[in-house]
C-alpha cells in the first residue's frame, strides 16, 4: 500500500486505486495557510474613519435640536430660513473649490444645480400647508417612535465611504437619504405653522441630502481639516442640545466618545482573535489584478 500512496497524483483525469477525495496524509496539512488575506489595522487610521460617523449622527442631533426649538417657539423660524439659505451658499462655494480639478463639468453641473435648488425651494414652498397637516390625525407617540426608527434606518445605511474617483451612488444611501427626509417631514407636521414647517423641511434637505455629498468630497482633504470639522459639528450639535436637555447632551457626548475613540479599540483589540483557516479543500478563489 506504501508504494500505491507514492505514486497516487492529485489528479482527476487519471485512473487511480483511489477515491475522489483522497488526500495524501503527508500532503493534507500542508497547504494549510491561516489568516492568508488578514491585513491589521491601527488605532489611529481607524479613529479618523470614524469620523465619518460621528459628523453624520451630529448632523442628526443637530436636527433634532433645531426641531425641538421651533417647537416649543424658541427659535423663529426666519431665522433658521436664512441660516439655511446662507449654509447652502456657503456650502457650495466649498464644493466648487475643492471641485475645481474639473472645470468643464464643473460648468455643466453649477447650471443644474442652481434649477434644481430653486424647484425644491418652490416646491417646498408650495407644499408646506400640505406638510403641516399630514399627521393631524395620528397621536404624538406614534410620531415620535416613527421619526426614531426612520433616523435609526438613516444611520445604519448611510455611506460612509470615502470619496472614489468616479462617485457611485449605492442603493443604501438612497435609502438612508429617504428615511431622513420621511423623519424630517413627520416631525414637520408637529410645527405649529407653514413657515417653520418650510424652514425645518429646508434645513433637512440640506442635512440628509446635500451635506452628505460635501462630507463626501471633504474626507479626500488633508486629515487636520476633517478632525476640525468633525469636531466642529460635534461641538454645535452639543451646544444646541445643552440648554435643552443636559442628559441628553451628556448623552450625545458619550455617543461622539464611543463611536470616535472606543469602538475602534475593541476593533484593533479583537483582531488577534480571528482565525480563518483556508487550505487545498475551499473552492478556488480567482484573483484579479
Amino acid at each position: 500500500m506504501s508504494s500505491e500512496v507514492e505514486g497516487w497524483n492529485k489528479v482527476l483525469w487519471e485512473r487511480q486505486p483511489f477515491p475522489d477525495n483522497y488526500i495524501h496524509p503527508r500532503s493534507f496539512l500542508s497547504s494549510l495557510r491561516r489568516n492568508p488575506n488578514f491585513k491589521p489595522y491601527t488605532y489611529w487610521p481607524l479613529v479618523l474613519l470614524c469620523c465619518a460617523i460621528t459628523q453624520h449622527l451630529a448632523t442628526i442631533f443637530t436636527f433634532l435640536a433645531v426641531f425641538v426649538r421651533l417647537k416649543e417657539r424658541w427659535l423663529d423660524a426666519r431665522v433658521l430660513l436664512w441660516v439655511s439659505i446662507l449654509s447652502f451658499f456657503g456650502g457650495y462655494v466649498l464644493y466648487e473649490i475643492l471641485s475645481c480639478s474639473n472645470p468643464v463639468r464643473g460648468a455643466f453641473t453649477r447650471s443644474s444645480t442652481i434649477k434644481s435648488s430653486l424647484l425644491v425651494f418652490l416646491a417646498l414652498m408650495g407644499l408646506s400647508p400640505v406638510l403641516r397637516t399630514l399627521t393631524a390625525a395620528t397621536s404624538s407617540d406614534s410620531i415620535w417612535a416613527l421619526s426614531a426608527c426612520l433616523f435609526l434606518l438613516n444611520a445604519l445605511l448611510a455611506d460612509y465611504s470615502s470619496m472614489k474617483p468616479v462617485p457611485q451612488e449605492r442603493l443604501t444611501s438612497v435609502l438612508s437619504m429617504n428615511a431622513a427626509i420621511s423623519s424630517s417631514v413627520v416631525l414637520a407636521s408637529r410645527l405649529p405653522d407653514d413657515l417653520a414647517v418650510f424652514a425645518l423641511v429646508l434645513f433637512a434637505v440640506q442635512l440628509f441630502a446635500l451635506f452628505p455629498i460635501l462630507r463626501h468630497r471633504l474626507q479626500v482633504t488633508p486629515q487636520v481639516a476633517q478632525i476640525l470639522f468633525t469636531l466642529t459639528l460635534c461641538v454645535i450639535s452639543f451646544a444646541l442640545t445643552v440648554p435643552l436637555s443636559v442628559s441628553v447632551a451628556y448623552i450625545y457626548a458619550g455617543i461622539f466618545i464611543t463611536v470616535t475613540f472606543v469602538a475602534p479599540g475593541v476593533l484593533v483589540w479583537a483582531q488577534k482573535y480571528k482565525n480563518e483557516i483556508r487550505g487545498p479543500w475551499d473552492v478556488a478563489v480567482p484573483r484579479l489584478n
